[in-house]
């Protein structure tokens, strides 16, 4: 058959028939709780919303309709009742029977369509997952002639839909009746109810009750009048206590009128981890959304926990979190500069609290300040460093000291702290998280700053010379030194410095451990790998071993005549300056220390003996 016979034969053949799929209720219903929703608990949330929603809509429409929510729990079952627009028998139709529909897309509630919260088809399919039956009674408030009509629904997927005589429902508006399922009771309970109720609803604008106690509380703490600053920020610790579990340090307004966002930061009252993601809490048009929004701040603003309510940020599809789009992006930027406003005030006009919240929080503060060069001069007159003249911030030390010396690892600071600051050298400890970071910055936030990375031959040549006579002397001595440390990477000097009690001094920097590193790898490599890495070798700093001239010990080892005691107690000083700068020792430091442990024993038991 030619394809001309083939497509004609093609186009005589009938259309197919379109199929509908069908959904299996119960596999959906487990879809739903497993996947979608985090909790059970969101059935409530959906029940809120669909009758907050239903109330909005009549009013878009009767600006004066009663704004009413009712929650009645009892007997293993729930009732909601809401003063909303209600349904026609033709919107049960509509919008229950079909899954996923949204009575928002109604084309006579466009107007109000921005003041929803939900999907009035999927929020009534949630509460499958605690309910096995559904009965919704409703009256329309658009078409004040229709009957009431129930919709009734089991979990197994069928539904029934009816009449009823007005007297069932006078008055315009839904009730929504659940009936739990089997191991589900528990959270149609009413002190869970009024819990969930609490949670979710506690800043939805209309009236909503569980039995007589109301559940909102409008306006939201932080936009209610109190008749001093003092009382505000009592008020709002409550609320953070309430929220959060703790007492805050402070509090800090977030109020973006452009993107529909009002709410409060609370700063934490104790130190915690730049790693752990911080939780925050969002109300979407009053309806609480998540309780653990991770992504609402910048990463730096790890201090604080905040609770707002917004019309702009956009939900996932389980409403339990944020949608990651520009315009989160963009509140996200603008919240992190009202806290970064909070600071500068802060540093500004109340120097007090500032240090009170610096003692907790500095880490946070010096991450900001590493990207923000305003933030580090604003702070550089508090923020604290480990220096060798005490905890100092940044200016006092720099007023303190021509050169700011600093070095980039807490043990290279361990290991010239007590010398330099015995040789009247400054040292700022930079091996904190983010601290080299500030302190290489520092000359452009205070211009005519010379910052100075410290190494071993600054160090060294702070340290007084011996006398040229003196170290003539000892050059026996000093021979025998280097050549026992020199297969180790390490040069023997002598000085003289302060304090006294010092015998060794170990000194090196990121050269000479790169050079070590080399030349260990070296000697592990196969000849190709070993040839590479020798050609690498350069003029790169060696460790160096500084003995202390003025100390009593070092002078009775340079007064020993056998060369092997001189090397055991070499090897022991370069052992004892290894522990005290608290590096971490390599294979062939451990086996130095072992050998001059026991060659020192020797020594003392041969000479015990041989007394």
């Amino acid at each position: 058959m030619d394809s001309q016979t083939s497509q004609s034969a093609q186009a005589s053949q009938p259309p197919h028939t379109p199929h509908t799929f069908q959904v299996d209720l119960r596999g959906l219903v487990d879809l739903l709780s497993h996947h979608l929703y985090s909790s059970p608990k969101v059935y409530l949330r959906e029940l809120l919303q669909n009758a907050v929603d239903a109330v909005t809509a009549r009013r878009a429409e009767e600006p004066d309709a009663p704004a009413l929510v009712r929650l009645h729990a009892a007997d293993g079952g729930l009732r909601v009742e809401d003063s909303g627009v209600g349904l026609t028998e033709s919107d049960v139709h509509d919008l229950l029977a079909t899954i996923g529909r949204s009575s928002k897309r109604a084309e006579t509630l466009q107007e109000a369509r921005s003041d929803f919260l939900g999907r009035f088809g999927i929020g009534l399919l949630a509460c499958f997952v605690v309910a096995e039956r559904i009965r919704v009674v409703s009256r329309s408030a658009r078409t004040p002639g229709a009957p009431p009509v129930e919709w009734t629904a089991r979990d197994d997927g069928s539904y029934t839909v009816r009449t009823l005589p007005g007297a069932e429902r006078p008055e315009p508006g839904t009730t929504v009746y659940l009936t739990a399922r089997a191991g589900a009771a528990e959270w149609l309970s009413p002190e869970r109810v009024l819990t969930l109720a609490r949670d979710f609803g506690s800043l939805l604008p209309y009236d909503v009750r569980v039995g007589e106690e109301r559940i909102t509380e409008l306006p939201a703490p932080w936009d209610r009048p109190y008749p001093s600053p003092a009382t505000r920020r009592a008020a709002l610790a409550r609320h953070c206590r309430e929220r959060f579990g703790f007492t805050p340090l402070d509090s800090i307004d977030l109020d973006l009128p452009v993107a529909g966002i009002r709410g409060v930061a609370y700063v934490l009252p104790s130190a915690v981890s730049p790693a752990q993601r911080a939780t925050h809490r969002v109300h979407l048009k009053g309806m609480l959304l998540t309780e653990r929004a991770e992504q609402l701040l910048p990463d730096w603003a790890f201090f604080v926990r905040c609770v707002l309510d917004t019309d702009s940020l956009r939900p996932t599809a389980s409403r339990e979190s944020l949608y990651e789009d520009e315009t989160l992006a963009a509140v996200r930027e603008a919240l992190g500069e009202r806290i970064r406003s909070w600071l500068t005030r802060l540093a500004a006009g109340d120097p007090e609290r500032l240090a009170a919240f610096l003692a907790v929080h500095h880490l946070g503060v010096k991450s900001l300040a590493r990207h923000d060069g305003d933030m580090l001069r604003t702070m550089l007159p508090w923020l604290p460093f480990e220096t060798t003249d005490g905890q100092l911030s940044l200016e006092e030390f720099a007023q303190r000291h021509p050169v700011v010396h600093f070095t980039r690892t807490v043990e290279e600071y361990r290991q010239v702290a007590p010398i330099a600051s015995a040789q009247g050298v400054g040292v700022v400890n930079g091996g904190y998280t983010y601290d080299s970071e500030l302190i290489e910055a520092l000359p452009g936030a205070r211009p005519g700053t010379v910052v100075a990375e410290l190494d071993a031959d600054t160090v060294t040549a702070h340290l007084d010379a011996v006398d040229p006579g003196e170290e003539l002397a000892l050059s026996g001595f000093l021979a025998a030194a280097r050549a026992k440390l020199d297969p180790l990477g390490c040069d023997v000097v002598l000085r003289a410095f302060h304090p006294l009690s010092v015998p060794a001094l170990h000194l090196d920097d990121r050269g000479a451990r790169h050079e070590q590193a080399r030349a260990e790898a070296e000697e592990r490599a196969d000849d190709l790998w070993a040839g590479i890495l020798g050609s690498l070798r350069g003029s790169a700093p060696r460790a160096r071993l500084v003995l202390n001239h003025l100390n009593p010990l070092v002078r009775r080892i340079g007064s020993l005549g056998d060369p092997e005691l001189i090397g055991t107690a070499t090897e022991s000083l370069y052992g004892q300056a290894l522990l005290m700068a608290q590096r971490p020792l390599r294979p062939a430091d451990s086996a130095l220390l072992n050998r001059a442990f026991i060659g020192l024993l020797e020594w003392a038991t041969h000479g015990e003996n041989g007394r």
